[in-house]
């Protein structure tokens, strides 16, 4: 019998990550490491998967909630199959969809990525989406990370889906963002759409700026412009 895989958050600067990493311990029933505020998303999924014992793991994001009833799924994944993905409420857009949800992943897949602005695009395997909802991604914690969640997926999905969603998904999810129907800091999800539209629009696909959407110092700048900019 494979032995239950290790749980492993990620968390950077999450106002809420210490709390949402205790209710993941809570939920799960069993201790989750932390690997927390690593520069470079790619170095920090490669970090992730040094300090889990077991050839797969779940991991989680430090904005992700967890439901209270959401069991793992206990399949080991598929042969050629390097991530499953489960689902996550999205609170500005209302939608179910793997943004943000909790993974399962192959550790020696996470030591082998290649390239891509979304990090785990690149994992050398297929990624399987399950229909099951895990818990809801937070990342509407404060104006910042609310407006960096918006920037960064909008321009990602601006540019083109790196997990091969077709057009029409895409072209509905991108529209969702720029009309937030909940959660908190809706105008400045807003304006993180408008702002990741932008940057797509105005930046070559295979320009190396791609790789900021990924660099926590200058989204954070791009902010502070922003806010600055809000207040004349």
């Amino acid at each position: 019998m494979n032995p239950r895989p290790d749980a492993v958050m990620l968390s950077f600067d999450e106002p809420l990550a210490n709390d949402l990493h205790a209710h993941l311990e809570r939920v799960l029933g069993r201790p989750v490491k932390r690997l927390h505020g690593v520069v470079g998303m790619r170095r920090a999924y490669q970090l992730a998967a040094e300090l889990v014992d077991t050839d797969t793991f779940l991991l989680a994001d430090g904005d992700f909630h967890i439901h209270p009833a959401f069991t793992p799924d206990p399949e080991p994944l598929p042969e050629g199959v390097a991530m499953r993905v489960w689902k996550a409420t999205n609170p500005a857009t209302g939608r179910t969809y793997g943004y943000g949800g909790m993974k399962l992943i192959r550790r020696d897949s996470l030591r082998h990525l290649g390239e891509a602005v979304d990090v785990l695009a690149a994992l050398p395997g297929r990624v399987e989406f399950s229909t099951q909802v895990a818990g809801t991604t937070r990342f509407d914690q404060s104006p910042y990370h609310a407006w960096k969640a918006a920037f960064r997926e909008v321009a990602m999905l601006t540019r083109g889906c790196e997990y091969g969603a077709d057009s029409d998904t895409t072209r509905d999810q991108i529209r969702a963002w720029t009309a937030p129907v909940g959660g908190r800091f809706t105008s400045w999800v807003r304006r993180g759409a408008a702002d990741g539209t932008e940057f797509a629009h105005t930046t070559t696909a295979n320009s190396l700026a791609w790789q900021r959407l990924n660099d926590p110092v200058w989204l954070r700048a791009q902010f502070e412009a922003v806010s600055a900019r809000e207040r004349l």
